[in-house]
């Protein structure tokens, strides 16, 4: 992606983590380019199926826009913790040079860099979260091994929970599922099972999709539990009278 594409993904994603729509108008002012600009570059990105447009009301990411964008938030977000931590920069300085490094940090190197800091959760700016590593690791220790090895560094891994109606993924691995990990199997969620997407409000609400022909609905916190790798594909709408599924918490 360029780096103006990452711009732009990383301010929807700021907006979008408020549970908002992002406007054109505040991505206008965030990122001090013109309306017919932003204009411009939401049709582009739409397009490319990494935002969903909800004309009059703004954009969400869709998941393949989502996995990009918290690439490069969770690169911004340990560059800050890493530039007032370590380097002992001064607050009002972290951000704007942590917006010139994280275009070009690879994944590797982001990887180590949060490994070096014993996996911090927040950035020091307002305390924002720091996006989740989207490794299929358990702790530092298995990250280590993962980079050495370079096993799957570079996929496009994101909650199910973000995917549009229309997007499809392939289960990567489950986090934080407890006991309800055999119940997600069961359900034939497995690794490397492929799930579309049917139904889906932003932010909130159970998320509807198709796994080997079957149609669930899974509680939204449920559903984060879900790491998918998502394909690049553009989503299609949402089809207006399909029936209900039964919901799955």
């Amino acid at each position: 992606m360029s780096e103006n594409v990452e711009e732009y993904l990383e301010a929807i994603y700021s907006l979008n983590e408020r549970s908002e729509l992002a406007k054109n108008q505040e991505l206008s002012e965030r990122l001090k380019v013109s309306p017919p600009s932003v204009s411009e570059m939401i049709r582009k990105l739409s397009e490319d199926g990494l935002i969903s447009y909800e004309p009059y009301k703004g954009v969400v990411l869709t998941g393949k826009g989502m996995a990009r964008a918290q690439k490069v938030v969770r690169k911004h977000r340990l560059l800050e913790r890493f530039l007032h931590d370590r380097l002992g920069l001064r607050m009002d300085k972290v951000h704007s040079e942590a917006c010139m490094m994280e275009h070009g940090l690879s994944d590797e190197v982001a990887a180590a860099l949060c490994d070096s800091m014993n996996s911090p959760k927040t950035c020091p700016d307002d305390a924002k979260p720091i996006p989740a590593c989207t490794l299929d690791v358990s702790g530092c220790e298995s990250c280590k091994v993962a980079r050495q090895k370079d096993e799957k560094l570079h996929r496009l891994v994101t909650q199910l929970s973000n995917l549009r109606p229309g997007e499809v993924g392939k289960v990567a691995f489950l986090r934080d599922a407890g006991q309800a990990s055999q119940r997600i199997m069961d359900m034939g969620l497995c690794l490397g099972t492929p799930v579309k997407v049917v139904k889906s409000a932003p932010f909130h609400g159970p998320v509807e999709v198709s796994v080997r022909d079957t149609t669930l609905a899974l509680g939204r916190e449920l559903a984060d539990k879900i790491y998918v790798e998502v394909e690049n594909g553009i989503p299609e709408p949402p089809h207006p009278h399909r029936p209900n599924a039964v919901i799955v918490k």
